[in-house]
């Protein structure tokens, strides 16, 4: 049994499926619609009436369960999924010394300002919006900002440091966007962790509304209950008062979304809309032409999300109009577009449009390839494409994408 009190894994390929299924709040037609099944197709494969599929399926099921070695699922001889659905990039492993590393001196440098510290941040959060290649500008300088404000927050003292700590919590977030969709899901949990310490002890409710945000996301990789990720949510989003401004409106908004996306990811409709539709009056308050900062909170964040959550809910004609309908140009971060568009990808593929899917994602390349790369459907998505022999029109498209995003095949 797992030293961590959770239950043990049990033995046999259905059973397993079964386990990680329940551990995500998945019913059998949330996940058979996810993987392009029904909920009898997942029945059968439960109940030990179907064997273990081909491997793209078998791919496909390893990344909506979110597991990460296929031999979780197949209890064969270790065959990893990392190494086909995640890549690594080139500089995570300074990014992973300067998390690991431990300064238990101070240091003669003179401290950062608070001032200096949030312009510094400031630009980081503008390389990771602004760039096709956002992780390699942001890989550049995390390891020095962490140095350099870790460092900070030791040297002063009061307000200074809380506001420093507030700085640092920011720094931590964009570390965990780096690492997001890298092999390397304990960092992804580590940074989570850190960036909520770091706004809790800077006793900064707008920190701690952000944290919460960015720890959903850490809560849904690792399988996290559903009920926890919402009651994180809620509770740092008694700390802010939307009617103080657009920050707090922002962050207020931000947290009905996260809340939202959790229980569209357990296919609770109802709920999910309802959320929802919080988070849309408050984008509706900010107007049409607001975008965070570094949050792209705003009417276009909240219209594309929609896109995600009809996904999630399995709702594909309702996906596809919602994508038809949204204008990613006004959205101000290349990075989010890119994104948006891989979801607008995911709810052609639940129409088995493929032709769109593939363009979709050429798209989505153009405008960041870093975040197609490093995206779990892109990757898992061209893998299948390669092995369709009916996919003649496509098939330049799918092998280039393959060749840019460092898939092989042959």
């Amino acid at each position: 049994m797992p030293h961590d009190g959770s239950p043990p894994v049990p033995s046999g390929f259905g059973k397993r499926v079964q386990h990680y299924r329940r551990r995500n709040g998945q019913t059998r037609a949330v996940l058979g619609g996810l993987v392009g099944r029904s909920a009898e197709w997942v029945k059968a494969v439960e109940t030990g009436r179907l064997s273990v599929p081909r491997l793209p399926l078998l791919l496909r099921l390893a990344e909506v369960l979110r597991v990460n070695d296929l031999a979780e699922l197949t209890g064969e001889e270790r065959l990893s999924a990392t190494t086909v659905t995640r890549d690594a990039h080139n500089a995570l492993p300074e990014v992973r010394a300067a998390l690991t590393t431990y300064r238990l001196t101070t240091s003669d440098v003179e401290p950062l300002t608070p001032q200096q510290a949030a312009d510094r941040v400031r630009l980081a959060w503008q390389l990771w919006h602004d760039n096709p290649d956002h992780r390699t500008k942001v890989a550049k300088v995390i390891p020095r900002l962490l140095t350099d404000l870790q460092r900070t927050a030791r040297q002063v003292e009061g307000n200074e440091r809380r506001q420093i700590l507030a700085s640092l919590a920011q720094v931590y977030h964009l570390a965990q966007l780096y690492l997001s969709f890298q092999p390397a899901q304990e960092l992804v949990t580590l940074t989570g962790d850190r960036a909520m310490a770091a706004a809790q002890d800077a006793d900064d409710p707008h920190a701690m509304a952000v944290a919460a945000w960015y720890m959903n996301h850490v809560f849904r990789d690792v399988g996290e209950r559903h009920e926890a990720r919402v009651d994180l949510a809620m509770s740092a989003a008694e700390l802010v008062r939307p009617d103080e401004g657009p920050e707090s409106l922002a962050r207020w908004g931000l947290l009905q979304l996260a809340a939202a996306l959790s229980y569209a990811k357990i296919g609770r409709s109802g709920d999910a809309w309802r959320y929802w539709d919080r988070a849309d009056r408050a984008a509706q308050r900010l107007g049409d032409k607001y975008a965070h900062p570094y949050l792209i909170f705003g009417r276009g964040m909240v219209d594309a999300y929609a896109i995600t959550m009809n996904v999630d809910l399995l709702k594909g004609a309702s996906a596809v109009r919602a994508a038809s309908s949204i204008n990613l140009a006004s959205m101000p971060s290349a990075t989010r577009r890119s994104f948006h568009m891989i979801e607008s990808a995911r709810a052609h593929k639940l129409q088995g449009e493929d032709i769109a899917v593939v363009h979709l994602l050429v798209k989505a390349h153009k405008e960041s390839p870093e975040t197609v790369r490093f995206n779990r459907f892109a990757r898992s998505s061209i893998i299948n494409l390669l092995g369709d022999s009916r996919n003649g029109i496509i098939r330049d498209d799918v092998q280039n994408l393959a060749r840019n995003i460092g898939v092989e095949f042959t």
